[in-house]
This record gives structure tokens, C-alpha cells and sequence, in this order.
């Protein structure tokens, strides 16, 4: 059986195998536009990128520029109907989602630790960037504003309907790790919630970056000779490159628990990321379900899977 992921997009879903991709997304007048491209991973070219945990990080940036494309895509399938709007071109998308990505830094990673650092300095006991205390701290601080910001997100109209068809990838993916046919009677029956999800990948980053933190803090060196908004500066960068290899290991993990989720103790370590897909997963309607096996099965012709069934 072939691995297949998947995302969704403005009005639509993207489904991934190893070897081909497929966007389908639902125009405005409800007809379908879709689109298929044969992938080659850098793994391919260098087999050292298959490395544990460097394939992660890799996968993670050729994910990331897959779903950019998919999101343009989708995005100017809506746009094509309004008379006057121009497309969202390749640089204003990159641009966009750039911006995107540095707040994030901001939002994730910088603000939390400069909470907790202010947090050490009036509290009755002090503590600092080398302490347990500290990373616990701002670990739950990511974690907080994590789920703070998806449920911020959630009421917006246009995001719940994205989240809908967050859904309906899941359930579709479900159905054909099931072996069913691929229609929309069978996914109806399936859960919106998946252990492989990119909602878990997140939670699981948030959880391995405290214990790294945790463990390698400690043994930096103390730069004494620096102001303290210089201090917590270098510290901030130090856990902005620590991303790259903790990206590598939740990869991993994500996908370990995908394999084993029939263990109770894997059944235990993923439950949070379950719950938080409760936010980022709504039920799909019908119409939503048909899209998202429609890209699966595009991907899966592409991969050489025979259908037996029609998708309906």
C-alpha cells in the first residue's frame, strides 16, 4: 500500500504519494479544476538525504514548497471567476507566505522566550535560560498560544471550511488505509482525526523542543559580556537553528505513531495531537468528501494503484 498525506486548500485538497501529487480543488460556478505533477525528491538524487532525521527536515521543505504551489493553485481557481482580479503570481505568494513563516518565528518562538525571560527576572524565584524551569515555561507558553491561535482562526467562515476539508483528506485517507472502495458513503464513516496529521507534527516539535532545550541550554556558554537583550538574542537564533534537527526527530516520531497506533502507549502519546485536531478538522459535507477522493484517486492512478471502484 502506498504511504499518501495530504492538505487542504482553498476549496479543495492535495493529496501526496512518494512519486506524484494531485491539487482538486471545487471552482465557484462547481465545476472541478484539478492539477497532477510527477514528483522527484531530492532524496532521490542524494541518497544520504535518506538519512533518519535529515530526511525529515528535507521532506518538511518539500512539503512546505508543495503546499505554497497548492494553495496558489487553489487560490486563483477562485479568484478566476471575479472579473478584475488578477492571479496571485508565484513571487506575491512567496512573498506572502515568507512573511508568514518569519511572524511565526516571532509569534513561536521569540515572544515566548522573551515571556519567559521576563517571567525568571520578577518572580520570588529566579531562573534562567539554562534552567528546566525556564523551557517548561516556555514550552507551555508555545502550546498556548498554538491552540489559542487555531481557535482564533476557527471562527473565520473561510478557515472552518478549509478545516471541513481538512476533514474530508482525513477521512479519505482512512478509507483507503481500510482497503474500502473510495466513495463518499464509506468516509462518511471514518474519523476526522488521523495520527499522522500535520497537527500532531506541530505539537510533537512544540514537545521535543522543550526537552532539547531542556538538555543542551545548560552546557552554552554563559555570555556574560553581552546585555541581556543580547544574551536572549543569540539564544533565540541557537533555537531557531535547533529547528532544522527537531523537525527531523518529530518527523520520526510522526512517523513511528503512524505505523504502531494500534499500541496503547502510542495510542497515549498521540492523544493530545488528536485533541487539537478537533480544532483543525471539521466534519466535511458531501460535496467536500467527493473532492478529497477525488485527488486521492488521482494520486493513486498516478502511483499505479488499480481502483477497482469508481469514486462516488
Amino acid at each position: 500500500m502506498v504511504q499518501v498525506g495530504g492538505q487542504a486548500v482553498i476549496e479543495g485538497v492535495m493529496m501526496k504519494a512518494p512519486k506524484s501529487l494531485a491539487v482538486v480543488v471545487r471552482k465557484p460556478n462547481g465545476e472541478i479544476a484539478f492539477k497532477e505533477d510527477i514528483l522527484r525528491p531530492w532524496s532521490d538524487r542524494l541518497k544520504f538525504l535518506k538519512w533518519p532525521v535529515l530526511r525529515g527536515t528535507l521532506t518538511l521543505i518539500e512539503t512546505l514548497i508543495q503546499g505554497f504551489q497548492a494553495l496558489s493553485f487553489s487560490a486563483n481557481q477562485a479568484l478566476e471567476e471575479n472579473e478584475g482580479e488578477k492571479e496571485i503570481g508565484g513571487w506575491t505568494m512567496f512573498l506572502t507566505l515568507s512573511l508568514a513563516l518569519l511572524i511565526g518565528m516571532g509569534l513561536f518562538v521569540a515572544l515566548p522566550h522573551w515571556i519567559s525571560a521576563w517571567l525568571g527576572t520578577i518572580t520570588s524565584f529566579t531562573f534562567g535560560v539554562e534552567s528546566l524551569t525556564f523551557h517548561l515555561i516556555d514550552g507551555l507558553i508555545k502550546i498556548f498560544f498554538f491552540i489559542a491561535y487555531i481557535w482564533i482562526i476557527s471562527r473565520f467562515r473561510d478557515i472552518r471550511r478549509i478545516f471541513q476539508y481538512h476533514g474530508a483528506e482525513h477521512k479519505s485517507i482512512f478509507t483507503y488505509e481500510a482497503g474500502e472502495e473510495l466513495t463518499v458513503a464509506n468516509a462518511r464513516r471514518h474519523s476526522t482525526l488521523h495520527p499522522r496529521c500535520g497537527t500532531s507534527f506541530i505539537l510533537l516539535v512544540l514537545i521535543i523542543s522543550i526537552l532539547t532545550f531542556s538538555l543542551l541550554f545548560p552546557f552554552l556558554p554563559k555570555l556574560a559580556t553581552l546585555p541581556g537583550w543580547g544574551k536572549n538574542l543569540v539564544y533565540v537564533l541557537f533555537k531557531i537553528a535547533l529547528m532544522i534537527p527537531i523537525t527531523g526527530l518529530a518527523y520520526e516520531a510522526i512517523k513511528y505513531s503512524g505505523r504502531k497506533a494500534h499500541l496503547p502507549w502510542v495510542r497515549l502519546v498521540i492523544l493530545p495531537g488528536l485533541w487539537i485536531q478537533r480544532l483543525t478538522t471539521q466534519e466535511p459535507t458531501e460535496d467536500q468528501i467527493e473532492v478529497a477522493l477525488q485527488a486521492l484517486s488521482r494520486v493513486l492512478a498516478m502511483e499505479g494503484q488499480r481502483l477497482d471502484t469508481q469514486v462516488v
